[in-house]
This record gives structure tokens, C-alpha cells and sequence, in this order.
């Protein structure tokens, strides 16, 4: 499967991810995100995404071990990701918008959600695969 998770370069970049080569991935409290994460496997593809004043897709990375509970939050799901290479260019959000591979996606559908699941065909649309 593959996914897209946003995050606010600000609090916590690409760049970091990259500079730390892996991270938890928590902190996510919208339901539907949390169901995402859960359904997450060891070895999914993702997309990382800045939100913000970037609104693009900047990097790749992947699950690095199966989701697990947050301690810290009962409700809340953590899981490890591993960074992968920055993408070759930003992919922008109004070039995903204009793109018919992405007609009907959460991503757009639900702006604010921070965990998307992605189409094999989306995922190469902004890869560049």
C-alpha cells in the first residue's frame, strides 16, 4: 500500500527525517488518519508532504516496522518510518489537483487529513516513476 503523510516543516521536516534516517510518526489525532496508520504494513511506500506555505510532496520514505499503540495517548497509533530519497523536484498541490489521477482522492476530498492513502498510480504520478 501506499500512503502520503503531512507535516508541518516547521515542526518537523523532510530534512529531518532525512538527517535522522528514521522517526516515530506520531501525534496524529483526526480517526480517519489513525485507521490509516493502523492499516500501515512494514515495508509500504510513502510520500512525504509539507504543508504550509510548501503544499508539496518532497520526499519518499517507508514503514519500517508494523503500527503500534502510542503510550502516551490510548487512542493513538505509532509507527516507524524510515526516510528514502527526496523527490527530484516538489510535486504541488495544484499539480496533484490538475492531475485525473487524482480525481476523488482523500487528499483533496479531505484537506486536513494527515495520513492518505495513495493509488499505486498516484504514488508514480508524484514520484516520477
Amino acid at each position: 500500500m501506499d500512503w502520503l503523510l503531512k507535516t508541518e516543516p516547521s515542526e518537523y521536516s523532510f530534512e529531518d527525517l532525512a538527517r535522522e534516517r528514521s522517526a516515530v510518526w506520531d501525534g496524529v489525532t483526526n480517526a480517519l488518519a489513525r485507521k490509516h496508520l493502523r492499516s500501515m504494513k512494514k515495508g509500504d511506500r510513502l510520500l512525504v508532504y509539507h504543508t504550509g506555505a510548501a503544499k508539496a510532496a518532497v520526499g519518499r520514505a517507508t514503514v519500517a516496522a508494523a503500527p503500534r499503540p502510542d503510550p502516551s495517548d490510548p487512542k493513538g497509533t505509532l509507527v516507524d518510518v524510515k526516510a528514502g530519497r527526496a523527490l527530484p523536484r516538489p510535486v504541488t498541490l495544484a499539480e496533484m489537483k490538475a492531475a485525473k489521477v487524482f480525481s476523488g482522492s482523500p487528499l483533496l476530498v479531505c484537506g486536513r487529513l494527515s495520513v492518505v492513502p495513495l493509488t499505486p498510480e498516484q504514488y508514480a504520478f508524484v514520484a516520477g516513476e
